[in-house]
C-alpha cells in the first residue's frame, strides 16, 4: 500500500511540475499598448539615403515605460505624491529615449 501512495504522490509532483514551469517560463503577460499610426512610405529608390539602424532595445524601453505612465496614471491612490513624483521621473525618461532616437537620426 506504501509503493501505491508513494506513486501516486511521484506521479502527481511530476505533472504538477510539468505544467507549472511552462506557465512560469512564459512570465507575466505585456500590457498592450497602442500601435503608433504608421505613415505609408515610399519604396526605396537606388539613390535613397541608407535607411537609420533600429534599435530594438530602446524602441522596447520606450513601450514598457509608456505602459508604467499609464498604469500610474490609473492608479488609485496618491502614494503620499509618490506616483505624482514617479510619472515625473517617467517622463523625463521617456523624453531622454526619445532624443536618444533623434540623435541617431541625425
Amino acid at each position: 500500500m506504501r509503493k501505491i501512495g508513494f506513486l501516486t504522490l511521484l506521479i502527481m509532483a511530476t505533472l504538477l511540475l510539468t505544467l507549472a514551469f511552462p506557465a512560469a517560463a512564459a512570465g507575466p503577460k505585456p500590457v498592450p499598448t497602442p500601435a503608433p499610426a504608421v505613415a505609408a512610405t515610399p519604396a526605396p529608390t537606388a539613390n535613397a539615403a541608407p535607411v537609420p539602424e533600429k534599435h530594438p532595445h530602446i524602441d522596447e524601453a520606450l513601450e514598457h515605460m509608456r505602459a508604467a505612465k499609464h498604469e500610474l496614471e490609473t492608479a488609485a491612490h496618491d502614494f503620499k505624491g509618490h506616483r505624482v513624483k514617479s510619472m515625473e521621473h517617467l517622463n523625463q525618461a521617456i523624453h531622454e529615449a526619445e532624443e536618444c532616437l533623434k540623435v541617431d537620426a541625425d
